[in-house]
């Protein structure tokens, strides 16, 4: 993959067969990207040391800004997926 601006992302979603398609360009104002561990320190913690469950975390990706959509059927899927909680994109 070439180099390219990273503010400007383009939107693919799978197409179930290995691949991916292009459903929009988006012009991005702010991307974060956050990894939390989870602390179950409590009272009989060796120590009282922080103890962190081992394995477990909460990841999140949030990409706020404006584009396009490749066309009114992209915009439908990937709206629909949103809100049918699909996990399938990749920017």
């Amino acid at each position: 993959m070439s180099a390219q601006r990273g503010r400007d992302l383009l939107v693919r979603i799978s197409n179930g067969t290995g691949g991916f398609v292009a459903v929009a360009g988006l012009r991005a104002r702010q991307l974060a990207f956050n990894a939390e561990t989870v602390d179950v320190t409590n009272a009989d913690s060796a120590g009282r040391w922080r103890e962190l469950l081992a394995g477990a975390g909460v990841r999140r990706a949030a990409v706020a800004g404006s584009g396009v959509f490749r066309d009114e059927a992209s915009d439908a899927r990937l709206r629909q997926m949103f809100f049918d909680g699909v996990i399938g994109l990749l920017l």
